[in-house]
């Protein structure tokens, strides 16, 4: 059964909705900046919304978090579609299923002097750093009675919120589910990847012979998906977890090449099938080496256009697997369109295997794109979108 994705609420560092995030992946726009004054002890760049965010409704103050506002500034891009399920289908028959790893973290990062000294903030609540609360917070806002829940692990979860999304549908669970990811920028990872010296001082430089580290960032994306026919759908899904190390991946991608496999073989599709890969491309030496192995395994002759994102986003985490999903979904929208160029220092590393890098302004047939998101602990999900046979453009 294809799943499809009806309608898309996105918010990023390139820009709030859907044109001002394609224009920012055509353009190859680097969103990334320096990261806020205090955060760390050492230089880092970090992909941030500046975007005024919508204030929650008053009525909902109590899920009051960055995390939960940039949650509502996606929703609300596709409240009429979502008030109109709602209405034909009954909110019990209305899912939410997301991902995250750090939902209300800062906003406890900001309470902890004062619950250093014995003393509760006014306004403050524990239950906004729980990863249930993102889910809680968007059933609430739309009044919905479906199974809602938040999935988190690490940098998989927004890819894995769509894997479960479809599994509710297929299982007759819901009629439609709210799935995507949402993540924000706090110290507590920023000083975690710091810890394990995974952070770049400058810009994140994907595939580069001189990459060394992550650029994090922060944004989400909401889809509707339902099995009513639109122009672009979730066909393939794999996932695989190898359990390899508790932070560095297998270095021959054992296990991302299984989930790129599964992906392929749940879509019927064959590798020369796949006409864009967004990388995963964290710009770490280790994960890049495996992905760039792992792709010439799966793919061998037949290396479809690829690229890496989070060179203009930045890696947002729990949500950077279903963020670019939604780049995918919104190249998918147009059958001939250019693709986001590998953004790097032109630096090539040549002990790896090289890979098919989209030209700047050369116009693409995209019928099917995979997305690939890798995380601590071997968790791999690849997914793969795919342009509906006969949708208009």
């Amino acid at each position: 059964m294809m799943a499809y994705l009806n309608a898309l609420g996105i918010v990023t560092p390139l820009g709030c909705g859907q044109r001002e995030n394609l224009a920012g992946l055509i353009a190859a726009r680097v969103a990334l900046q320096p990261a806020p004054q205090g955060w760390l002890d050492r230089p880092a760049q970090v992909g941030a919304v500046a975007t005024e965010l919508p204030e929650l409704p008053r009525e909902l103050a109590q899920f009051e978090s960055r995390n939960n506002r940039l949650l509502l500034a996606a929703s609300r891009q596709i409240d009429a579609e979502i008030r109109e399920l709602v209405v034909r289908l009954g909110a019990a028959r209305v899912a939410v299923v997301l991902g995250s790893s750090t939902s209300g973290v800062a906003e406890s990062e900001a309470a902890m002097p004062e619950l250093q000294q014995g003393r509760i903030p006014d306004g403050y609540s524990y239950l906004r750093q729980e990863m249930a609360d993102p889910a809680r917070f968007l059933a609430e806002l739309h009044g919905l009675k479906g199974p809602a829940y938040v999935i988190s692990t690490a940098c998989s979860s927004g890819a894995r919120a769509l894997i479960a999304a479809r599994r509710l549908l297929r299982l007759g669970i819901a009629d439609a589910v709210l799935c995507g990811a949402v993540d924000s920028l706090c110290r507590l990872t920023l000083n975690g990847f710091a810890a394990l010296e995974s952070v770049s001082a400058t810009p994140c430089n994907p595939f580069s012979a001189n990459r060394d580290g992550i650029s994090i960032g922060e944004g989400a994306a909401l889809f509707v998906m339902s099995r009513e026919p639109a122009a672009v759908g979730l066909a393939g899904a794999g996932s695989s977890s190898d359990a390899h190390h508790i932070s560095a991946p297998h270095p021959d991608g054992l296990g991302a090449i299984a989930a790129m496999r599964a992906a392929l073989q749940d879509a019927r599709l064959d590798p020369a099938d796949i006409t864009y890969l967004n990388l995963h491309g964290t710009a770490t030496p280790l994960n890049d080496a495996m992905e760039s192995r792992a792709v010439a395994a799966v793919f061998g002759e037949a290396l479809p256009p690829a690229s890496s994102t989070k060179a203009l986003t930045g890696h947002t985490l729990g949500a950077a697997g279903a963020i670019e999903a939604a780049f995918c979904w919104l190249l998918l929208q147009n059958p001939h369109t250019a693709l986001p160029v590998q953004v790097n220092d032109g630096c090539a590393d040549e002990t790896l295997p090289a890979l098919n890098w989209p030209r700047q302004g050369e116009v693409y047939a995209v019928r099917a794109a995979m997305s690939n998101s890798f995380a601590f602990g071997g968790n791999n999900v690849s997914l793969i979108l795919k342009r509906r046979d006969g949708a208009a453009s």
